[in-house]
């Protein structure tokens, strides 16, 4: 049992480490099991223990704790001392509308969804990433019309389809202003896909191929994988019968004035289902997506990472499903999160995901080439710039509390100085240098009477102290929380830098202090990746 990830540590009085635990929380319960934690990996004698209020305090020796944490290489959560882990847990986030622009928000819910994802893998729940793609509703029929309009062939599709359908999409919603026979055509193609009236789903079906491709492409550049791909015409209309069936056999359907089927939620809340011609809408879709999702997984949690302005429409969702009496519908979580003002490009233009990208990648290019201590080649094989650029927006937005909008700015966000992505590489990129350039062997054993100074003890509380935030950021699904830790851990680390050196001392003070470099480094790296960082060994 692995009891020291849980607890708070501080350095009250010389040569003894405190340790403070709640011994009951939101996510983790360890107040019937007081004698074997105790027992457990605290393997010195302890003192001054107490439980009061169901906090559990207790002192250690400093020496034996420094060499067990630093032999250990810093401890891992043993998910079974939480009251939730090992559960099944679908995370659906990034979910752009295909033949639309792949817009800020949707990187904001990769960024996130990327990092809710993580931190259950790293915890122990068996996570299932979701990329649920828009590609249905009248939008396609627009589309539609906009091919033909174009006279594109599959070839041209395949090239570049995502930029393809959007540039089809445009031209006919353009055309629409002046010709209503367009989107009469368009709603027309929608509603025959939806009866299956028309067999040009076929040919739908290999433009979203296409268009995985390409996303596929685009989402390796930021580290992104998703476990599958969903459609939101996986729930056309044909697919939701039984669904409907069921509202209807409940008697939640009615009709409105408009002829359209809804539901009644309360007195004064009715919600569309079914438009008059007969067409399913976005939240029909997600009703029959949750329905089938929780038959195939079973899942004990799904979370949604859309932007707070969908508020209403998962309310709606959750309300429907209670309705039709899935004790499951409580749980599903809407993880909201602000807008982003003010980045657009430099240029101003850009409004693929890959265009962003290349915007990000060319501006920590520049800063490479301007910093006199750049290590790297910078040639075409060096893709660096890539993930400097790359973790700079990362941590740039998840250092935000996530419900709250910012403003972003480019010189904030690529600060070396600064609390940023950049920061945290720099900090990484010393440490690997650190132990391939010292000439030191790193040891196995640890012996603690020979790190004596002061930022010694600073260190190692905050590498004790890394399991304790993680679980706090999954609890509150705040990944600020953790941001913030690595900031600290960073600082505390180029502190140490200054007072420890590790050239030109003597073997067993020199392995002794790159020990606990090594450790600290470790445990930045797992912070970073957590957070969808690649850490680099140099920059």
């Amino acid at each position: 049992m692995n009891i020291i990830s849980y607890l708070n540590i501080k350095q009250k009085q010389p040569g003894v480490f405190s340790f403070i635990l709640p011994l009951q929380t939101k996510q983790y319960n360890f107040k019937n099991n007081i004698e074997t934690i105790l027992n457990s990996d605290i393997k010195s004698d302890l003192s001054n223990i107490t439980v009061e209020r169901d906090i559990l305090s207790f002192n250690v020796l400093r020496e034996d704790y420094i060499k067990q944490l630093l032999e250990s290489n810093y401890h891992k959560v043993d998910s079974s001392m939480l009251i939730d882990y090992s559960k099944n847990v679908i995370v659906e986030f990034s979910s752009p509308n295909i033949a639309k622009p792949f817009h800020l928000g949707h990187l904001r819910s990769t960024i996130i969804g990327n990092y809710i994802a993580n931190i259950n893998s790293y915890l122990g729940n068996n996570v299932k990433r979701i990329n649920y793609l828009g590609d249905w509703g009248t939008q396609y029929g627009f589309t539609q019309v906009g091919i033909e309009m174009s006279n594109f062939d599959n070839k041209n599709i395949q090239n570049d389809a995502i930029k393809s359908l959007y540039n089809a999409y445009v031209l006919a919603n353009k055309s629409a202003e002046n010709d209503i026979s367009i989107s009469n055509k368009a709603r027309q193609i929608f509603r025959q896909l939806e009866t299956g009236e028309s067999t040009a789903y076929k040919e739908w079906e290999l433009f979203r191929k296409y268009t995985i491709k390409d996303l596929k492409k685009t989402y390796g550049r930021i580290g992104i994988t998703f476990d599958e791909y969903h459609w939101e015409s996986m729930y056309r209309i044909t697919n939701l019968k039984e669904v409907i069936s069921l509202m209807e056999n409940m008697n939640l359907l009615e009709y409105d004035k408009e002829n359209r089927k809804v539901i009644r939620l309360d007195v004064d809340k009715v919600i569309p289902i079914i438009k008059s011609d007969g067409t399913s809408l976005y939240l029909t879709r997600d009703v029959g997506a949750a329905i089938d999702r929780y038959k195939k997984y079973k899942f004990d949690m799904m979370y949604y990472v859309v932007d707070q302005t969908q508020s209403k429409h998962f309310t709606n969702l959750i309300e429907i499903l209670h309705k039709m009496n899935m004790s499951w519908a409580e749980k599903l979580k809407h993880i909201r999160y602000g807008r982003v003002i003010g980045m657009s490009t430099r240029k101003g233009t850009a409004i693929f995901l890959h265009d962003i990208l290349n915007e990000i990648k060319d501006v920590a290019r520049e800063k490479q080439i301007q910093s006199p201590t750049t290590k790297v080649s910078l040639d075409l094989s060096d893709n660096s710039s890539d993930i400097l650029g790359i973790s700079a927006v990362i941590i740039n937005d998840l250092k935000q509390r996530r419900q709250r909008d910012y403003t972003f700015n480019w010189d904030t966000a690529f600060n070396i100085k600064g609390d940023t992505g950049v920061k945290l590489q720099y900090v990484h990129c010393r440490l690997c240098s650190l132990e391939k350039n010292s000439g030191v062997t790193l040891p196995t054993e640890c012996y603690p009477s020979v790190l004596k100074e002061p930022v010694v003890d600073d260190l190692i509380c905050i590498i004790s102290n890394f399991e304790n935030i993680v679980l706090r950021s999954y609890q509150d699904l705040e990944p600020c929380i953790l941001v913030g830790y690595l900031f600290k851990l960073s600082y505390t680390i180029n502190k140490a830098f200054e007072t420890l050196q590790v050239k030109g001392e003597t073997a067993d003070i020199s392995n002794q202090r790159l020990l606990l470099f090594h450790v600290a480094k470790n445990v930045l790296a797992q912070g970073m990746k957590l957070l969808g960082l690649t850490p680099l060994s140099k920059m």
